[in-house]
Formats: C-alpha cells, structure tokens, sequence
C-alpha cells in the first residue's frame, strides 16, 4: 500500500470511499436521509474537486493499487467556529478535517499510516498543532485519536439533518 498526497485524478475514489466510511461515524440516531444528505453536498465528487483545488487544504490517501482505502483531509488556517477558536491552545492551527479507512482495513495499520504522514505534512508546512472535532459517543474514533497523542480540550456542535449533534474538540502538539 502506498501513502501519498491525493491528485485530481482521485475525486471519484474519494467520494466512493467517502460515501462508504462517513456514515460509520454518525451517531446511531443520524436518519439515513441525513447521511444521505450530507454525502451529496459535502463528499460528492465535485466537493473533492473543490477541496483538491483548494491550496490551504490536503488530502492524504491509503493507495491499495486498485482502489483507495482510505483518506485524511487538513486545512489550515485559524477556525471559523468560536467554540473551536477559543478551545484550541496551539497556533498556528491544522484541522485534522477528516479521517476515514474502509471497514475491511480497520485493524491492519492503514490509518496509523494516513495518520503519520498527515501530521509530517501539517508540521512541515508550519502547524505548532493539530485539531478536530469527534461525536462524542463514538468511541472507537477516540481510542485511535488517544492513541495517535490527541487530548480533549473543549466541546462544539455539528449540525447533520437539521439536528446539532455533540462533538468534543481534541488536539495535539506537532513535535
């Protein structure tokens, strides 16, 4: 498997792999047409066209040769949300924006991987720290969050389906 920085030519792996994996992280009482909703406006092809364009964002990739595994996407620049901006220590800032792997390489090294060359590109190009936001009841994300040197420092909400949903904000230092 190879670890590398995405190119344009990955927007539709993205938004299949996108598609498969964002819904694994919703809380048990996000409706199906939420998820729905939200994958179309916010993972849909064109969206990763967008966020591949966009020169304060990257996006890492798990390469299995034939299809994509899984990804992570980093923004830079201070956060929009107040709860985020006053929650975080660490400046400058990285969002840790997304992070997924496909359920059949849960458990084989795939996301450590996406993990570390993430946070090598957040480092190099500058970020003191990491941030992100995690639905506070799913606890498997925590566990490999905690893992990986993340520490909650504060709470906001994410608004999925006309519902606001709890997420606690984690971060950690760039060496």
């Amino acid at each position: 498997m190879l670890i590398r920085q995405a190119t344009r030519d990955d927007a539709h792996a993205l938004a299949v792999v996108a598609a498969a994996t964002f819904p694994l992280a919703c809380p048990p009482q996000t409706t199906a047409a939420a998820k729905a909703d939200f994958i179309a406006t916010e993972l849909s092809r064109e969206r990763f066209d967008e966020y591949l364009a966009d020169p304060e964002r990257i996006i890492v990739v798990a390469d299995d040769s034939d299809h994509l595994s899984g990804y992570t996407m980093i923004v830079f620049g201070e956060p929009a949300d107040p709860d985020v901006a006053a929650a975080i220590t660490l400046r400058p800032t990285v969002e840790l924006s997304k992070c997924y792997v496909l359920p059949g390489a849960h458990g084989g090294g795939v996301a450590h991987q996406l993990m570390a060359q993430t946070l090598t590109l957040a480092q190099a190009r500058g970020g003191a720290g990491v941030w992100l936001g995690v639905n506070e009841l799913n606890v498997r994300a925590h566990r490999f969050y905690e893992k990986n040197g993340f520490g909650k420092v504060g709470g906001k909400r994410f608004l999925i389906g006309g519902v606001y949903e709890d997420d606690d904000i984690l971060e950690r230092a760039l060496p």
